[in-house]
């Protein structure tokens, strides 16, 4: 059993065999405080980061969280039908798979906004989009994924479950952000992000200079995609272009 009572005030024990009144000072304990929206909101993204890794254990749970009382947190979560125990295994209910899914989407998709107009560094990027993922209706989350162009994954290359926008037909706002075989050709536009099939073809890209934030101006379409990258010019095949995001300068 896994105790959610924390040391708290002290108390005063009576002295076994001595007759009235004489105690002992002994140690009392407090609930927890209940969690609040945001530590719930923050529990359940790290749930489902840690399955993206393969990782549902108990102890691999515990050992990721930051947040103060974590086995209190996932009994409350699992009180709350959020969350379920499955022996040593902690598994998101169908409700809390809901939640956490537009956590997630919140949050990745502030990263790809933010990263875009602002250029943060990584630690910014993701203290700022720690702070829009409690703060963005889902009205606005249907814009900012429209006008980014329904981006697959985010600046760190984890995906961004989709939302309905991404299902219509219609664009209603301009993508800021597009495949490179959208661009136009001679256009001059920068990496916003990649999603590579493979390490080994990031790896491949990254020698080539082909990384995000570099600029680039595409020359040849067929049969291959030429690119001109600073003084150097590579041909790349379609099916890699298709994995290039990039928007105009």
């Amino acid at each position: 059993m896994h105790s959610c009572l924390l040391p708290g005030l002290r108390i005063l024990f009576p002295h076994a065999g001595v007759e009235g009144g004489e105690f002992r000072e002994g140690v009392t304990f407090e609930r927890k405080p209940e969690m609040t929206e945001q530590g719930q909101d923050e529990i359940l993204e790290l749930l489902w980061t840690l399955r993206e890794e393969g990782k549902t254990r108990r102890d691999e749970v515990l050992r990721s969280t930051v947040e103060s009382g974590p086995e209190c947190l996932l009994e409350e979560l699992i009180g709350r039908g959020m969350v379920h125990a499955s022996g040593e295994e902690i598994l998101l209910t169908k409700d809390g798979e809901g939640r956490a899914r537009g956590i997630i989407r919140r949050h990745r998709l502030a990263e790809v906004l933010l990263q875009n107009l602002f250029e943060l560094d990584n630690v910014q990027l993701e203290n700022s989009a720690c702070q829009f993922e409690h703060i963005l209706s889902e009205p606005v989350v249907e814009s900012v994924c429209t006008f980014l162009g329904h981006p697959p994954a985010c600046p760190h290359g984890r995906p961004i479950p989709r939302g309905e926008c991404c299902d219509r037909i219609r664009t209603e706002i301009r993508p800021l952000v597009m495949r490179l075989t959208e661009a136009s050709l001679g256009a001059i536009v920068r990496i916003v992000f990649i999603t590579p099939r493979s390490k080994r073809r990031l790896e491949k890209l990254s020698s080539l200079g082909i990384v995000p934030g570099s600029r680039l101006r595409l020359l040849q379409r067929n049969p291959s995609f030429v690119l001109e990258i600073g003084q150097t010019t590579v041909a790349v095949d379609r099916d890699i272009t298709d994995e290039i995001y990039v928007k105009p300068t």
